[in-house]
């Protein structure tokens, strides 16, 4: 049966990033929006509260000069949603995002923890459902730099000229949102009351480490377009999310190098730390290929011939940024992920491309979701 989902914090990194997740599933889950300023009145929280299955609370505040204000607006938050749950009536599954920062000494912490408890008191008096998550710390694309995780901040700097400096080392428990997204997904599905969830992280990394990791990719890839060496799922994950802090308007197109002799020219089209499929095609004119995005695939689009256009939309927004490529200077454009894209033949003659991509296609998993730039 298909649930109706509601997310508050909705435009937020985790939010937007379950937001999109469950959108690729349109036959199982129906998303009910939400806007922040519902909050602020009653009749239109209550509306979209009774419209909602399931409603994953995410709405929080992570940084403010003052602690007071953070701890008194989380709180605030959870009792007015717990106002409108008792004013309907609703017996909808309450997730609620708490931190493993619970039992530290911050007002932070103490705020998730209060709100969970405010949470589990609501459930047993209403016969409502709720799951408690206690998380890790969270990384992955487009998340906030200064504000949602330590990369965040390593990668915005590193790709905007600046130098990252570490306030405190030591080993940090991680999990990558979209294996976060997973977890919340899974208690959708299940329905289950758990007062206290606790999400395993998924990898144990001590902060200098990952900023070597990062430097490397800015060396390599930020600067030289190569793919490093990816040796685990972490370390993917990391790429992936470092490649999303680009300003692509000003870094793409990339331009090859060319070596020409009398015989003609030749192009190294990419340098490669791990393996992949490589192809190419041919376009006549005025025909557009892509359309699709993928949420974990590394894809290069080289043209060597002819003229292009490569468009690009993150999936949640309306800006298309344009790139116009001619074989006559061969260059490439990469893919972040979220992104769709498009490559259309601009030119009057056929427009050869060369594509990488760092998985062969799969048609049972193949991470291409179709959507018009």
């Amino acid at each position: 049966m298909m649930k109706k989902v509601g997310i508050t914090g909705q435009n937020g990194f985790v939010g937007s990033h379950l937001y999109n997740t469950l959108g690729l599933n349109p036959e199982e889950f129906e998303r009910i929006d939400f806007h922040k300023e519902f909050f602020d009145i009653p009749q239109k929280l209550d509306a979209f509260v009774e419209q909602c299955d399931v409603i994953v609370h995410l709405a929080a505040m992570n940084r403010h000069p003052d602690p007071d204000v953070i701890y008194d607006t989380n709180v605030k938050l959870v009792k007015e949603l717990t106002e409108s749950l008792e004013r309907t009536g609703s017996k909808a599954h309450v997730i609620f995002s708490s931190s493993s920062q619970e039992e530290k000494d911050n007002l932070y912490g103490k705020s998730k923890k209060e709100g969970r408890e405010i949470f589990v008191k609501w459930a047993e008096v209403s016969g409502g459902k709720f799951t408690g998550m206690i998380i890790p710390n969270v990384f992955g694309p487009f998340g906030k730099p200064n504000y949602n995780s330590f990369i965040a901040t390593f990668c915005h700097k590193l790709t905007h000229g600046e130098t990252p400096v570490i306030d405190s080392d030591g080993d940090v428990k991680l999990i990558y949102i979209a294996e976060l997204v997973q977890e919340i997904i899974k208690q959708i599905k299940t329905g289950e009351t758990k007062n206290v969830y606790e999400i395993p992280h998924t990898s144990v990394n001590k902060v200098s480490e990952v900023l070597k990791k990062l430097e490397n990719y800015k060396k390599l890839y930020f600067e030289n377009g190569e793919i490093p060496v990816l040796e685990s799922k972490f370390d993917l994950n990391l790429f992936n999310t470092f490649r999303c802090y680009f300003d692509i308007k000003n870094h793409y197109p990339v331009k090859f190098t060319q070596h020409t002799d009398p015989r003609g020219a030749f192009v190294e089209v990419i340098r490669l730390g791990i393996g992949g499929q490589c192809s190419f095609s041919t376009t006549v004119p005025g025909i557009t290929r892509g359309n699709h995005f993928h949420t974990r695939k590394i894809e290069r689009f080289a043209v060597i011939k002819g003229k292009a256009l490569i468009q690009l939309r993150k999936i949640d927004t309306d800006e298309v940024h344009d790139f116009y490529l001619d074989g006559a200077e061969p260059a490439y454009v990469d893919m972040p992920v979220w992104y769709t894209h498009s490559i259309k033949n601009v030119g009057e003659e056929e427009l050869y491309t060369i594509f990488w991509i760092n998985e062969p296609f799969n048609p049972e998993d193949a991470d291409t979701y179709f959507l018009n730039v």
